[in-house]
């Protein structure tokens, strides 16, 4: 599981710092995709992953490499969110197990349908408050691990990169 997460995560950030990419901007796309990859609607993640990445100017395929591995946390918050945002709406949550759908899907098809997306609805309200302050903090404190990970690839024998001698230098 360590080579597995060194070879799909750590390197490929590693990869983009030594290529130029500033900790900020590295922070700011990786927050970004955390966010946007926990919005509470499956299969949307992708598309506002690539709207964000145009309009922020961040790194597209960075973007995506996070929205995809953050897709686990994705299902996993879908039920608090529907439970957040029921709460905020001052509203009976919707019965989530499968038998309980199922039985209000063969009974009352329409309105099973309409309370879905008013769950949905209610989700990405209580996401959007959640984000901005979610956002900020990942920022931070990603930006403050990639601060001190490029100094310590900095200071690496692989990341010096010499520079050939100049004709006159090398005949001393």
């Amino acid at each position: 599981m360590r080579r597995l997460l060194q070879q799909k995560v750590i390197d490929p950030i590693v990869k983009l710092l030594r290529q130029g990419i500033s900790p900020e901007k590295l922070a700011l796309c990786m927050a970004v995709g955390v966010v946007i990859g926990v919005f509470p609607v499956i299969g949307s993640t992708t598309l506002l992953c690539t709207v964000a990445a145009l309009f922020l100017r961040l790194n597209l395929p960075a973007m995506q490499v996070v929205n995809y591995l953050v897709y686990p946390l994705q299902i996993a918050l879908l039920i608090p969110f529907f439970h957040f945002g029921a709460w905020l709406f001052d509203i009976e949550p919707i019965p989530l197990s499968g038998t309980q759908l199922i039985a209000m899907f063969k009974s009352e098809p329409g309105e099973t349908v309409l309370h879905l997306w008013d769950t949905t609805l209610r989700a990405i309200a209580a996401w959007g408050l959640v984000s901005l302050p979610a956002a900020v903090f990942l920022y931070y404190l990603l930006r403050l691990i990639l601060r001190r990970s490029s100094r310590l690839t900095a200071d690496t024998p692989a990341s010096r990169n010499p520079q050939p001698l100049d004709a006159r230098q090398s005949k001393g």
